[in-house]
């Protein structure tokens, strides 16, 4: 699949108090900082480190994969998961198939009869598969970002840091957040807008029903709900269900706690399924604010013109886990092609 360049923008002023910085070639095989773990990122890195360039991940979460999320949780039942983010991929290409493949996901067939394809034992375990043998530094958080004397000069909850290159990952509001209303990347980037998502996860007794793989019913507040524990290398101990709300009812509650999210989304769970609620095993919810691209960018990538600076993700061409993988592949070769490398 042929991928739009990036677009070009002009991007040379500070935007934050950072500590001074000594001077980094521009092109050169210094540093990469790429902000953001998820697909993107990840897929970023990567095919740079392949390459031979210095590459260092930095991420705000507890663990690889973004959206492509996994919840590990210990039980009464025993140890239980839960892929509270993408629930399967269906590759639109021979490249992002062969990705799959070699990263051991394993076909689920669903309600549709299609059979998507799953992470085993999770979704994140496709992320962490490509992520092996990278620099990936978690629970860090970038606050700050500034580009001054030739390189960009990052604060973040682990200390300052700086890089020859930066190459952010994060949704699109973020992004803005982080560079700042007024820089000239933003422009682009107030174009695209995201839908919110909450999701709800949920195991009962493995003797409770099971009417369903899974089901989609744009009409319900709970517009997605799947059998989690009917994927493969998924444990029976119990039977585990993974809802995501409709955006309209997502973006009603969004500002609402976890626990009132829990309470709101359990009974309509159980009344599709048929059961007692009280007989839940675990329950819990979760928020994702920036779940899907609404109106993506149209290209794969933005830079700014001296290519220094990069920013990406599934919001630039598409929702799908997929269009995250061809913008962090797109972003790489960008750099490799303007990157002199032995």
């Amino acid at each position: 699949m042929l991928l739009s360049p990036g677009m070009s923008i002009d991007d040379t002023a500070s935007r934050h108090n950072l500590p001074q910085a000594n001077k980094a070639g521009v092109g050169s095989l210094g540093q990469t900082i790429i902000i953001g773990s998820g697909l993107t990122g990840i897929t970023c890195a990567r095919s740079l480190a392949d390459a031979g360039l210095p590459v260092r991940v930095l991420d705000k979460g507890r663990a690889v994969g973004g959206r492509m999320a996994t919840r590990r949780v210990m039980t009464g039942a025993g140890a239980l998961s839960f892929d509270h983010g993408a629930q399967y991929l269906r590759p639109r290409t021979a490249e992002f198939a062969d990705v799959l493949a070699r990263t051991g996901a394993r076909p689920w067939p669903d309600a549709t009869g299609a059979a998507g394809h799953v992470g085993v034992p999770g979704m994140s375990d496709i992320p962490r598969a490509l992520g092996d043998g990278l620099s990936i530094q978690q629970n860090t958080e970038v606050t700050a970002l500034a580009r001054r004397d030739g390189a960009w000069h990052l604060g973040t909850t682990a200390g300052a840091m700086q890089a020859d290159r930066v190459v952010m990952t994060v949704p699109a509001p973020q992004a803005m957040a982080l560079l700042g209303g007024d820089h000239a990347i933003c422009a682009a980037l107030a174009g695209v807008s995201m839908a919110p998502c909450l999701a709800l996860l949920v195991a009962f007794p493995d003797n409770s029903p099971r009417p369903f793989v899974s089901r989609q019913d744009p009409s319900h507040p709970l517009a997605w709900i799947a059998q989690d524990s009917t994927k493969p290398g998924r444990t029976q101990a119990a039977v585990t269900w993974v809802a995501q709300a409709h955006r309209a009812f997502s973006s009603e509650h969004l500002d609402a706690t976890p626990e009132e999210h829990a309470a709101r989304m359990l009974p309509l769970l159980a009344e599709v399924l048929a059961v007692d609620p009280a007989k839940a095993l675990h329950v819990r919810a979760h928020r994702w604010r920036y779940a899907q691209a609404e109106t993506p960018l149209g290209q794969a990538f933005l830079h700014s013109d001296d290519r220094t600076l990069y920013t990406g993700g599934d919001w630039c061409i598409g929702p799908g886990a997929e269009h995250a993988w061809q913008s962090g592949r797109a972003m790489a070769q960008d750099i490799l092609e303007h990157t002199d490398v032995d």
